[in-house]
């Protein structure tokens, strides 16, 4: 089995949980004399078992990950750890230069004035380079995920 099959059965797993969360919610409380319409402990067990399972998914996904070369100097954890860095480093610049680009409009002399204090192309330049860099390691990740077989002890 490929990684990427592993990941989209651990995708799955967690969509399950969340299912039977919203069944469990419906029938751990029924008026007096009334019956729910699943029976909570059938509905508990399948939820243990969907959990076990996700557990099992996400371990295996682990221990390849952390085994599997992602280039020389990095494995595929590695790179999804940088991945990440840089989505947050390009968050949160793309929204300083949010705020750094918002128009300020006065109706008074009187008003405050606000002036940037960072160079709004050059902060829009760096968010440009961390999305391409984004673009660039998600693709190589995914194109691994693909050849990549699990490690499935």
């Amino acid at each position: 089995m490929k990684l990427a099959e592993a990941l989209v059965r651990r995708a799955d797993s967690q969509k399950k949980i969340a299912q039977l969360r919203q069944r469990l919610e419906r029938v751990v409380k029924v008026q007096e004399g009334e019956t729910p319409a699943e029976d909570p402990t059938l509905l508990l067990a399948e939820l243990e078992q969907t959990l076990a399972e996700q557990t099992s998914w996400v371990r295996k996904i682990n221990k390849t990950n952390a085994a599997t070369p992602f280039n020389a100097e990095l494995s595929i954890s590695d790179a999804l750890a940088e991945r990440d860095r840089l989505m947050q480093h390009r968050k949160l610049l793309a929204g300083l230069l949010e705020q750094a680009s918002i128009k300020q409009d006065r109706f008074s002399r009187s008003e405050v004035r606000f002036e940037r204090t960072v160079d709004v192309v050059q902060l829009q330049a760096r968010v440009d380079a961390l999305s391409k860099a984004y673009r660039e390691m998600d693709f190589r990740i995914q194109e691994m995920n693909w050849t990549t077989e699990l490690i499935e002890t």
